[in-house]
């Protein structure tokens, strides 16, 4: 008889989202004409811009002809991609990162799920607490998290790191010692950030410790603060201990194109492996690459009429974040975030919980959220809200909170 992954049966209810869109369309069934104003998941709302457009039109032109066709690419990524990323992703802040330490993906989230596939089932997990699931559920389901604690709300080999107001949303070094540490970087859920000294601390640690930080930079193109490293390679010592994830999801709209890379330096070795080698293998083996029309499409932002195009997209965002903020401080909330990050995190009202807030938005301001208590035991008594809806929608939406009588 076939025997199947018993970790999956350890995971607990369902994926956060998923419970979100059950919740949202239950109450929708049963009240049809409510305007709802989503807020809850971080997918975006603009359109590609005509730069990406173009060039994804000549790519699919491109396919027509048996002179320009383009089956299977290069699992890695094409060069004209890759150089565009090396030239103004690092070169431009002065980061030393070569072509082929870099490997365009269908996404950060993919890669940061497949990711774990380089590493030992024993390794030892750490992650700030409140975490983006996948994350943790991805370590779950290879076996490195041990078993779930319903009591707790975590798991039991995890090292939860927590990541709160009360200090400064800097999480502390861990007190067992981390092999593998998730940080993130425009934080999600948080929307906070890691300052160069507090990086250079984590950096510090994992070269003391041949730790591994994966990091996490999917909004790094939201950040509007000095001293706020967009990479984690801007940190010295960063590549020998560090692996980056990028996405152009949110940073040029291509959560339904899907488009992403991820950095291995080749100065990364564990065990005399080398895991950029490692990586290659991996993708080799089980990727066959990006779409040849989508890379076209991703490689168009790093034109002078491409960055301006998305500079005018994340400024929309950025705006609608500003918007967030102000209204909900208004209506009397303590929130975080925005600034640096199209996430604003919002504390709910005295003695409510994550859900009880969210269902309070989502029948009485007819608002989806996302409760933070989703994402990991220090979420509790918070909700996120993205700034990636319609303006008008945004500012609708902190008009309907300000009416609410709590």
């Amino acid at each position: 008889m076939a025997k199947v992954n018993a970790n999956y049966a350890k995971l607990p209810g369902s994926y956060l989202f998923t419970e979100i869109a059950h919740r949202t369309a239950r109450y929708m069934e049963e009240h049809p004409d409510a305007k709802m104003i989503k807020m809850g998941i971080g997918d975006v709302t603009r359109p590609l811009v005509p730069a990406v457009l173009e060039a994804m039109h000549d790519a699919v032109n491109d396919m027509s002809t048996s002179e320009n066709f383009h089956g299977y690419g290069p699992e890695q990524g094409y060069d004209f991609l890759r150089n565009a990323i090396v030239e103004n992703d690092f070169a431009a802040r002065g980061v030393d990162i070569a072509a082929d330490e870099i490997f365009v993906s269908d996404g950060a989230k993919s890669d940061c799920g497949n990711i774990g596939d380089l590493f030992d089932v024993d390794n030892v997990v750490a992650v700030c607490d409140p975490v983006y699931p996948v994350y943790v559920d991805t370590n779950a389901m290879a076996g490195r998290a041990g078993d779930y604690d319903e009591a707790a709300q975590n798991w039991t080999n995890i090292v939860y790191m927590p990541t709160t107001a009360e200090n400064g949303f800097c999480p502390a070094l861990p007190e067992r010692d981390a092999d593998i540490i998730y940080l993130c970087s425009p934080n999600n859920p948080t929307g906070t950030v890691l300052n160069f000294d507090q990086l250079k601390v984590w950096v510090d640690y994992a070269n003391e410790h041949d730790s591994i930080i994966l990091f996490d930079a999917a909004y790094e193109r939201f950040i509007t603060e000095e001293n706020v490293p967009h990479s984690i390679f801007e940190v010295p010592g960063a590549k020998t201990c560090a692996i980056e994830f990028r996405s152009f999801s949110k940073t040029a709209g291509f959560t339904g194109a899907r488009c992403g890379y991820t950095v291995v330096p080749k100065d990364l070795v564990r065990d005399g492996q080398s895991l950029n080698a490692m990586w290659n293998r991996r993708q080799t083996t089980k990727f066959n690459g990006a779409s040849y029309i989508i890379q076209r499409g991703a490689a168009a932002i790093y034109t002078p009429e491409g960055k301006q195009q998305i500079e005018d997209t994340l400024d929309y965002y950025r705006a609608n974040a500003r918007v967030i903020k102000e209204g909900l401080e208004a209506a009397g909330f303590t929130v975080f975030g925005a600034v640096n990050s199209p996430y604003v995190w919002c504390k709910t009202p005295e003695g409510m919980g994550s859900w009880e807030f969210f269902d309070l938005l989502l029948t009485k301001a007819n608002i989806i959220t996302t409760p933070g208590a989703g994402f990991g035991p220090s979420g509790e008594g918070y909700i996120r809200l993205t700034a990636f809806g319609d303006a008008e929608a945004t500012k609708e939406a902190m008009q309907r909170i300000a009416q609410l009588e709590l």
